[in-house]
């Protein structure tokens, strides 16, 4: 059984042949960065403080010492991966320095306004980091995992949340790019599959936050913004059929690789700025 995720949906949404380079053709290469990096630590410890806010006190969670936690986190998944990169170095310790810098910040804000964007009253934690496990059609499944899932007790209502890492925010040009709606739409779907739940019971957020803000603002900045994007029936069944072209055109009815189709190069600078293969004996379609 062949298995399929947001990022594999993306990446050949992007790119095919970059995704039949990766996936069928087996040439996956080390990508970490120091942005990576910075997102998985910040992740796990956004979701440690919310984790002891819903499960123990919100005295508790504020206790926590965050930025000690972020530092050990950091410098815990840079070790992790230099060893899967041969322990070649792929960031600096003014990178980390700078980062970590501004991750204090981050959790400082988050810690101080927590109650703008998570309340405990009426609300529970479901889980973190929440499995998607789920059959397709020709022995194809979906996996992904949700970064956080609170429960609406009041209201009945699930509450899906990704956190994203960046480094001022998104801009409407980012809003306004389907791919990136694309992953909470099909966690909706799954979850209510798998779960059983009404899928206008579920809502989904995108929890961003900010490394920096605009210099000579006369007005306070947030560290953080939600982004709710479009995820009604009609947004939902569109990103269904994309996904329903992905697998036709990637995979054979016995759910296999298609490796008799010729996939496309899309360059572009934006597509070919963060591939693994771009200006490699991969893809001779690449732009610098």
């Amino acid at each position: 059984m062949k298995k399929i995720s947001y990022s594999q949906y993306s990446m050949w949404a992007q790119c095919p042949h970059r995704w039949k380079t990766a996936y069928v053709d087996g040439k996956r290469e080390f990508t970490e960065s120091i942005h990576t990096l910075f997102g998985t630590s910040m992740h796990e410890v956004i979701q440690t403080f919310l984790t002891v806010m819903y499960n123990d006190t919100v005295k508790l969670a504020e206790q926590l010492p965050l930025e000690d936690m972020l530092l050990t986190r950091m410098k815990r998944n840079y070790k992790n991966a230099m060893e899967k990169n041969g322990g070649v170095e792929f960031c600096n310790q003014e990178e980390m320095a700078e980062f970590y810098g501004h991750g204090v910040q981050i959790l400082d804000f988050i810690k101080k306004k927590r109650a703008q964007y998570f309340s405990k009253k009426g609300y529970e934690l479901i889980g973190i980091e929440v499995p998607l496990n789920y059959d397709l059609p020709n022995n194809i499944k979906f996996i992904g995992y949700i970064d956080i899932v609170i429960k609406d007790t009041v209201r009945d209502v699930i509450k899906i949340y990704d956190i994203k890492t960046s480094t001022m925010g998104w801009n409407k040009y980012m809003k306004a790019d389907k791919l990136k709606s694309d992953q909470l739409l099909l966690y909706k779907q799954f979850y209510s599959k798998q779960f059983n739940h009404p899928l206008d019971r579920i809502e989904v957020e995108y929890f961003i936050v900010k490394r920096k803000l605009y210099e000579n603002l006369d007005f306070p900045q947030k560290r953080v913004q939600k982004f709710i994007p479009a995820n009604g029936k009609p947004s939902i069944n569109q990103v269904t059929k994309r996904l329903s072209e992905f697998m036709t055109e990637c995979f054979t009815p016995e759910g296999e690789y298609n490796i008799e189709h010729t996939y496309s190069k899309v360059a572009s600078k934006k597509n070919c700025k963060w591939c693994d293969f771009n200006q490699s004996e991969f893809c001779d379609a690449g732009v610098k």
